[in-house]
């Protein structure tokens, strides 16, 4: 894949990402994932790595994609490419921005694209929950549910609900938790 093919990749991921980072990963899925430039596996451990460390999932992922699709520069491209479509975009509407919400045709959008913004994010959730919670039993794709992996999930964010705190200590509690259990 050339430099070119990368950033244009990601700068298409950047503008039909509507919603955040996690409504990326669909996106993010199809174009690295389905068509085999990223084996599923290293998209799991991408996502919780993109998760784990500072900065938004979207351009954790693109970074990392692309560092493990063309090294450094691949992932300076795909983080270009990411961040290129929220940059001009944005700077179109501060130019107009005193007038641009309040319009009609701009409400009827925002209407229609925080719907499918939340679906894309909850088929992403829904991806990474299958993933986290059915353990693979056979190379045809067979997966057996998880108990200790459901005990993890429902014990952690049940903890995160009675006690908010700061969902890092929730990502390293899960991960020695993890060491410890699996």
């Amino acid at each position: 894949m050339t430099l070119l093919n990368l950033y244009l990749t990601f700068f298409k991921i950047g503008l039909f990402t509507i919603g955040g980072g996690l409504a990326s990963l669909p996106l993010l899925q199809e174009s690295v994932v389905n068509s085999g430039m990223i084996r599923q596996t290293e998209f799991i451990d991408m996502v919780a790595i993109s998760q784990s460390t500072p900065g938004p999932i979207g351009i954790n992922m693109a970074t990392f994609a692309g560092f493990k699709l063309a090294g450094i520069a691949g992932g300076f491209v795909a983080t270009l490419g990411i961040i290129s479509p929220s940059l001009i975009i944005i700077m179109i509407i501060a130019a107009w921005m005193k007038n641009f919400a309040s319009r009609p045709a701009v409400k009827g959008v925002m209407s229609g694209i925080r719907p499918a913004a939340l679906g894309l994010i909850a088929s992403a959730a829904w991806f990474i929950l299958q993933k986290a919670l059915f353990i693979p039993v056979s190379p045809d794709g067979e997966s057996a549910f998880s108990i200790p992996a459901l005990l993890l999930f429902a014990g952690l964010a049940l903890a995160y609900r009675l006690k908010p705190a700061s969902p890092i200590l929730y990502i390293v509690a899960g991960g020695a938790l993890g060491l410890l259990i699996f």
